[in-house]
């Protein structure tokens, strides 16, 4: 980390200051939230915040994304700091009096959080233009929720020597957690969270009569065993030492009591923390299918949709991450994480290109206990809105250091 810790005297207190803007985009953005990959009132609302900064800005063509460049006093890296825009398909019962006023969508996973962070962060920069070295590639992605907003913005040349900024020499992001403690940075080296895969499985069989099971062939006892074997196979065929989540979550067949289907249909999610035992458990899922639709004389169609690779953070980013957290916020805000996460992240696409870093900022309302507080993607989840000026700092800090 090249700038000595003097350089970052003041920041947090900086990024405090800036706190009334912070939380007015975040409460505007709250009360009007957007789903998947067009965000038309999200993306006006970043290029309306950023407008009076000395940033030059690109909006995405294929999605409503927005990237800001920012050029610093001298020659030095390229950082790229993210923060994701879309919000999720459910309703809100916060009580909170910015809460959604769009039915049915709610900001239930704090990305306008780290929307209002990074625009914060973006203006505390542009008035320490004269520490940064090289520039800042502010990335505000739609589409984080299961769109793959991240990879529409790198196939558009986010990443590319002739993108906005060049190509990036190491990138960052920030994801705010209601069940860590407030203000708290929380990072680890490798494997931070999951690949995430979908799984549909089409049980194909002979439709009768249900008091003569006999003249038809029955998928549904079929289906239902292979619920079982599939997580035997888990269990007997993956080593335990690569953590692998199978969870069959809908099943569906037939359409009344005295009939038996022709099909029954199941679908499910696999998560997992490397390539090789994503591909291992693919083949594991065909062949348990396959063979158990045969014992119940049926057959069996498997469909895996591949989402998310595995998030791995570069080593060395992670711990700057870590070092430059404690010098901003104090060593006692910054906590290793023990283990992975199995959710999942589209900074995968990005980390798979660029060295870099994704972590957790706790977000935790401090009147809650961050063990049994309404956790990220429930209704009645709250973020604590003083940490996000921790947040700023960090982004902010991330950027002054560069590699």
């Amino acid at each position: 980390m090249s700038p000595d810790a003097a350089s970052f005297t003041g920041l947090h207190a900086q990024a405090r200051s800036v706190q009334p803007r912070t939380v007015a985009l975040r409460r505007a953005l709250h009360r009007q939230p957007e789903v998947g990959l067009e965000l038309p009132r999200t993306r006006d609302a970043v290029v309306a915040a950023l407008a009076d900064l000395p940033v030059q800005v690109h909006l995405g063509r294929s999605v409503s994304s927005v990237v800001a460049v920012l050029e610093g006093g001298r020659p030095g890296p390229t950082v790229l700091l993210r923060g994701d825009m879309d919000a999720l398909p459910m309703s809100e019962d916060t009580g909170l009096p910015f809460a959604s006023q769009v039915d049915g969508t709610m900001h239930a996973c704090g990305h306008d959080t780290h929307v209002a962070m990074l625009a914060s962060a973006a203006r505390v920069l542009a008035e320490r233009r004269d520490q940064l070295a090289g520039r800042v590639l502010f990335m505000f992605q739609p589409g984080e929720e299961g769109f793959h907003g991240a990879r529409y913005m790198i196939d558009e040349g986010l990443l590319d020597r002739s993108g906005p900024a060049g190509r990036p020499d190491a990138a960052y992001a920030l994801h705010i957690s209601a069940t860590l403690p407030a203000g708290e940075v929380h990072v680890r080296p490798g494997p931070l969270m999951a690949a995430a895969d979908t799984v549909r499985i089409t049980v194909t069989g002979r439709g009768g009569h249900a008091s003569a099971p006999h003249d038809a062939l029955d998928p549904v006892p079929a289906a239902a065993a292979m619920v079982g074997a599939l997580q035997t196979a888990v269990t007997r065929r993956i080593d335990t030492h690569h953590p692998t989540v199978l969870t069959i979550a809908h099943i569906t067949a037939g359409t009344t009591n005295n009939v038996i289907p022709e099909t029954a249909f199941m679908e499910g999610t696999l998560r997992t923390l490397s390539e090789t035992t994503r591909a291992a458990v693919h083949d594991e899922i065909r062949r348990v299918c396959r063979y158990t639709a045969m014992a119940y004389g049926c057959s069996a169609e498997v469909e895996i949709d591949a989402g998310y690779p595995v998030t791995i953070n570069d080593d060395d980013a992670a711990g700057r991450v870590g070092t430059l957290a404690g010098t901003v916020l104090g060593r006692n805000r910054v906590a290793a994480m023990p283990t992975p996460i199995m959710g999942a992240e589209d900074f995968s696409y990005v980390l798979a290109e660029v060295p870099g870093a994704l972590a957790f900022l706790g977000g935790c309302p401090p009147h809650l206990d961050p063990a049994a507080a309404p956790p990220n993607h429930s209704n009645r989840v709250v973020f604590d809105e003083e940490s996000m000026a921790a947040g700023v700092a960090v982004y902010a800090g991330l950027a002054l250091a560069g590699l």
